[in-house]
């Protein structure tokens, strides 16, 4: 399955080009409906790119739209356990709807970039140049959680 790629998928491709990372460019191609504001949300989601501070576990594009659905249909009753049956399923479709969409049936950094490591990659960044953007996928990865999580939100309107 392919997905289309909606108006703010390419908002987050943007950010992406910009220098954020995957998971920065995802919540922050939401931030228009969110209580908070660009900078706090930046730092926010910057440590869950790379898979998680590069550890190269799971995707940061799809990290970041997990925290966006968690502020748009999230639970904060610690006892209300039907609403985090009923959030987790969401995360699970989600996450599933991402996984179709790759070319490796995966939402693990590692896979995604193929990478032959285990484990925490470098904690140094590649250099964002040229032959960064043409061989990495995190771009599209990007736009795929972004119009995944739009998606979803025209079909279930949630309340602020």
């Amino acid at each position: 399955m392919k997905q289309r790629i909606t108006e703010r998928g390419t908002k987050g491709i943007a950010l992406f080009n910009e220098g954020y990372n995957c998971a920065q460019s995802s919540f922050l191609a939401f931030n228009d409906l969110l209580p908070i504001e660009f900078d706090i949300a930046a730092k926010l989601s910057s440590s869950f790119g790379g898979g998680m501070g590069r550890l190269r576990e799971v995707c940061g594009a799809l990290t970041g739209i997990f925290m966006v659905a968690g502020i748009l249909y999230g639970y904060d009753d610690n006892k209300a356990t039907d609403e985090k049956a009923s959030h987790y399923e969401r995360i699970q479709f989600l996450s599933n709807r991402f996984k179709e969409n790759t070319d490796c049936d995966s939402y693990i950094c590692r896979d995604l970039l193929h990478l032959d490591i285990a484990g925490a990659d470098s904690p140094v960044p590649a250099s964002r140049d040229k032959k960064y953007y043409a061989e990495r996928p995190c771009a599209n990865l990007v736009a795929i959680a972004v119009s995944i999580l739009d998606d979803y939100i025209k079909a279930h309107p949630y309340h602020s």
